[in-house]
């Protein structure tokens, strides 16, 4: 906990004229990036040079989003381009050595990715050729010149640079040379898709006229883009990744619905890279409004508005029963709304409210699974949804608003739930909240209320008809403005951190993205989604809702290990038109998936904010998910209900959404009081739990004759709980 000592008399200002006990301020750089095991920190002029790097890229994008406009195409490989370098600088391969071992070990992959570069630079001077030939006048470059002169040895220089990055061990502070040769073939394959590719060859994609330095650019970028992906998020997505590559080629002799014609590899690769598969919707998306997004959220971090944010929780929340847990949910919902990921959301406001919610009773168990179940809650939270709102809109068409304004009741109804679990759980235990001199003053928080303009700004400009760039661009612009009537002033020196932490915050989601869009180039290429389509409308054929317990599941087994917005891109490409096909509103189908792909976090066996968040409280990682799962059991049920009622979605009229809204919330009150076991003040026998989560069932579905014997279940409920459970437990 980043709590500093109490110094007697020592008060902090706040702003002029508001000044408040410091031992009061409970959080102090919650919203600080954490610094990855595997990221390099580098020192003097390297450092600098980083710094600039990761300035530039994020001024790069909103220059070009707001001034002036690149070519879709262009501005795409660039942004992809940007990313990979970066990463390659920042992140190593294998582990840094540790102090007793010295500054250096295998010095032989130095060596060997010193004879890598030779290749690395001649195949990015061959570039400069074609370039020149196609200036010439030339149409085509010939083949073997592509193939020898580009090809092999961009793939020989990428394979030995990324063999060599797995075991070069060096001090965390030293750049290293099998990453250089990682940088210049990143370099290599954007200069040849701009220059070379990128001209009336373009046209000739996914053809047998396709040029075959293409199908060369394309499988070293995305060994890559897979090496990066390992490095920054983890094995999960680049396993599944490999298991659709394999399949490419594997499909024409896999039986059943699996078969396909097949590719050859030339035809396949000459279009992954395009936007049918890398730069596509995933990398649309990464490019506009999730980059944009995380520039704004570097904003409020660099102004401290995360830790106001948190402070203004507890003064709200943090006296009431089981306060930390309370406030974890409103604070984790605000953070990771913004934030992009469940775990890095644990890892930011968890720090915090967990060793709290120890502290006032909570096992280690629960105050790790109330930490991951809010802030995997924030990924569905509008109008940012952890950018999931804007790939909903890429994909779908829907307009962004649409999506934020139906997604309002699905996320009170998750948050809801939560906070009655913890409500229930602090009465069960007979737990106390925090004091009022260890908790920030209210009154004074409220005086810092401006702190939310940012965030005002952005709803009111995204529903006054401004494009989400514009809205974004606004907010972000605010969040300085506003930090000057704060206690932490962005001046330039903070504007331009700003930029740096936005690029290092973006590279994780861009690499994903990225990652995500060959998963999704293997779907549209091979039509493997339209005959998961024909499988799933087998199954429905039997039972609708059989057919949505299997999209559930795949969703979920789909979403594992991965960040969301990879996991909801996945999804989409695979269960979403399958759902669609079952006559289920395009809407409704991609929330229901994306529900799905969110709550992967938090369910077990792996469970990545779960994790994170037992890595904080130093309880058993698998309890822990489980207990989360518990926690966060709406978000497991609600998007079935979607099915069955639309109201759900805002889709109707105000009373039928009102009814559904009010039948909603009491339904996961009932749902929260039968997992828990606690209901009407004492504990509730496994009779009435079972009558509590049938009515819980009934009341959420939404109709009328449901809703009313959903009610005289819980009647049941608790007459049994008030008179016939103690008169048993007197005779």
């Amino acid at each position: 906990m980043n709590k500093k000592p109490f110094q007697s008399g020592g008060d902090t200002p706040l702003a002029e004229n508001l000044t408040v006990n410091e031992d009061h301020i409970l959080a102090h750089n919650v919203d600080d990036e954490p610094v990855e095991a595997n990221r390099r920190l580098f020192t003097g002029v390297l450092m600098k040079f980083v710094v600039m790097l990761a300035i530039a890229f994020s001024a790069f994008h909103l220059y070009i989003l707001n001034v002036a406009p690149m070519e879709t195409w262009s501005f795409r490989i660039v942004h992809v381009a940007g990313a990979l370098v970066l990463g390659f600088v920042l992140f190593a391969g294998a582990r840094f050595v540790s102090g007793d071992e010295g500054g250096v070990r295998h010095r032989w992959t130095t060596w060997f990715a010193a004879v890598a570069l030779i290749p690395a630079i001649y195949a990015l001077y061959q570039i400069y050729v074609f370039h020149q030939m196609i200036l010439d006048g030339a149409m085509r470059i010939p083949a073997e010149l592509e193939t020898w002169h580009f090809g092999w040895p961009l793939l020989a220089a990428s394979g030995v640079g990324i063999v060599m990055s797995w075991f070069h061990q060096r001090d965390r502070a030293r750049f290293s040379v099998p990453d250089l040769v990682l940088i210049i073939c990143s370099v290599a394959v954007a200069a040849y898709l701009l220059v070379v590719f990128n001209t009336s060859m373009r046209m000739t994609t996914g053809t047998a006229f396709a040029p075959v330095g293409i199908s060369f650019a394309a499988v070293a970028g995305t060994a890559l883009i897979m090496e990066l992906t390992r490095r920054v998020a983890g094995m999960a997505l680049v396993v599944i990744a490999l298991v659709f590559l394999a399949y490419v080629f594997a499909g024409p002799y896999l039986p059943g619905f699996l078969g396909y014609p097949g590719l050859s590899v030339q035809r396949f690769f000459s279009q992954v890279y395009t936007d049918a598969g890398i730069l596509g919707p995933t990398t649309a998306v990464s490019s506009t409004y999730i980059i944009l997004f995380i520039i704004f959220a570097a904003f409020l971090q660099a102004s401290k508005v995360g830790d106001y944010f948190v402070n203004f929780a507890f003064a709200a929340a943090g006296r009431s029963r089981g306060g930390p847990a309370k406030v974890s949910i409103f604070a984790s919902g605000l953070m990771g709304m913004i934030n992009g990921t469940s775990a890095g959301n644990v890892v930011s406001t968890g720090s915090l409210t967990i060793p709290l919610m120890k502290r006032v009773g909570y096992s280690k168990k629960s105050a790790g699974a109330v930490e991951a179940a809010a802030s995997t809650g924030g990924q569905i939270m509008p109008p940012i949804m952890g950018a999931g709102a804007f790939i909903m809109a890429e994909i779908t068409g829907i307009p962004y608003t649409e999506i934020a304004i139906a997604a309002v009741i699905p996320a009170i109804l998750y948050f809801a739930s939560v906070y009655f679990m913890v409500d229930f759980e602090a009465k069960k235990l007979g737990m106390r909240g925090m004091r009022a001199d260890e908790l920030p003053d209210l009154r004074l928080m409220l005086r810092q209320v401006y702190l939310f303009v940012p965030i005002i700004i952005l709803i009111v400009a995204l529903f006054q008809g401004y494009s989400v760039i514009r809205a974004g661009t606004l907010a972000t612009i605010s969040a300085a403005v506003v930090s000057w009537i704060s206690p932490n002033k962005m001046g330039l020196r903070q504007i331009l951190h700003a930029f740096e932490i936005a690029a290092y915050m973006s590279i994780q989601i861009i690499v994903v993205c990225a990652a995500a869009g060959v998963i999704v180039g293997v779907i549209s290429l091979t039509g493997v989604g339209a005959r998961f389509s024909v499988l799933l409308l087998d199954v429905a054929a039997h039972s609708n809702l059989l057919a949505l317990v299997f999209a559930m599941f795949i969703s979920i087994l789909l979403g594992m290990g991965m960040p969301t917005t990879a996991a909801y891109a996945v999804a989409a490409s695979v269960v979403a038109p399958g759902l669609v096909q079952l006559g289920i509103e395009p809407l409704t189908a991609h929330f229901f998936v994306f529900y799905f792909a969110v709550v992967s976090a938090i369910t077990p066996p792996v469970a990545l904010a779960s994790y994170a968040a037992a890595g904080i409280s130093g309880a058993n990682a698998m309890s822990t998910s489980v207990a989360s799962f518990r926690i966060g059991i709406a978000a497991f049920i609600v998007p079935f209900m979607f099915f069955y009622n639309s109201a759900l979605l805002m889709d109707g009229g105000w009373f039928e959404i009102a009814r559904a809204l009010m039948t909603a919330t009491f339904g996961v009150y009932l749902l929260s009081a039968g997992v828990l076991g606690w209901f009407a003040r004492s504990t509730a026998p496994v009779p009435v739990r079972i009558l509590l989560v049938v009515a819980a069932l009934l009341t959420i579905e939404g109709g009328l004759w449901t809703d009313l014997a959903g009610i005289g279940l819980a009647l049941l409920a608790i007459f049994i709980q008030r008179r016939v459970a103690p008169a048993l437990a007197a005779a």
